[in-house]
């Protein structure tokens, strides 16, 4: 790695089909927010002795785009972690602000999506549409996180001209009401600093299924992106059974989903 103090956009590969579209969007990504793009490969043990292999062609997939983009700071990396400690390891030592990764790719990345302090982008690696990110849909509930979330939202607002729709959970108790307006002000007075376009709109569920209808509304608008706060609780039931954000992932069809973890104190995006 030339500069481990320039923030990156990573890309996990697999050295497969889904390899393309993810790097394609982490391209996207990286333009936007003006930000290094790093192409890495988590190995392991079994293929210690292919690390010289892996790094060329790790450097094959960096070929076509310095061709097609001169200039463009794209890097490498080859690291051998457990995938839980993926996401903590590459953001105190790389700088890693984001990951892109495939839908295909959640179940495998679904615990370093838990333990991350970055969050992740998932793209449908079946869709040749690379997303503009223009239209984003953002949802709120009652935790006191969403300001994590509400801060990524707002990212793409200054840098790329988005415009923002927040659909507030409909919580029926005061205090969890009482939570709901909290957060939406915070988000209100965030996105009116920066004057970023948005509208707030109060959702008919409550804040357990207000991502879910953030989605239905995501599905049936203009939407490019679909911003989520992941489980705050996790069960060893809830792996068995599947995360919300599973599901949310399952039924996105060609929108991508990015997904803050509401676990760790998140990074932020260095202007």
């Amino acid at each position: 790695m030339k500069d481990v103090k320039e923030q990156k956009i990573a890309v996990p590969l697999s050295f497969g089909d889904s390899d393309r579209n993810a790097i394609l969007n982490g391209i996207k990504i990286a333009s936007i927010f003006r930000k290094e793009l790093c192409l890495l490969y988590n190995y392991n043990k079994k293929e210690e002795a292919d690390i010289e292999h892996l790094s060329a062609r790790l450097e094959e997939y960096t070929l076509p785009i310095k061709n097609e983009i001169p200039g463009f700071p794209v890097s490498t990396l080859l690291v051998s972690e457990q995938i839980s400690e993926l996401p903590d390891k590459l953001a105190d030592d790389y700088e890693v602000i984001l990951f892109v990764v495939p839908f295909s790719g959640y179940k495998h990345y679904s615990k370093a999506l838990a333990e991350s302090p970055v969050p992740f982008l998932f793209i449908n690696e079946n869709n040749n549409h690379i997303s503009l990110f223009k239209n984003v849909i953002l949802s709120i509930d009652q935790r006191k996180e969403n300001s994590d979330s509400s801060l990524w939202t707002s990212y793409f607002g200054r840098f790329n001209d988005s415009k923002i729709i927040v659909l507030a959970a409909n919580d029926t108790s005061k205090e969890e009401s009482n939570l709901v307006g909290k957060n939406i002000y915070q988000v209100k007075k965030l996105f009116q600093k920066f004057r970023i376009p948005h509208k707030i709109y109060k959702g008919e569920k409550s804040s357990l299924g207000n991502t879910f209808e953030s989605l239905e509304l995501a599905l049936s608008s203009n939407c490019d992106l679909l911003i989520i706060l992941g489980s705050s609780n996790i069960t060893p039931l809830d792996w068995v059974v599947g995360l919300p954000e599973r599901k949310i992932i399952d039924n996105a069809g060609a929108i991508p989903v990015l997904i803050v973890n509401p676990r760790k104190d998140n990074y932020i995006l260095c202007d």
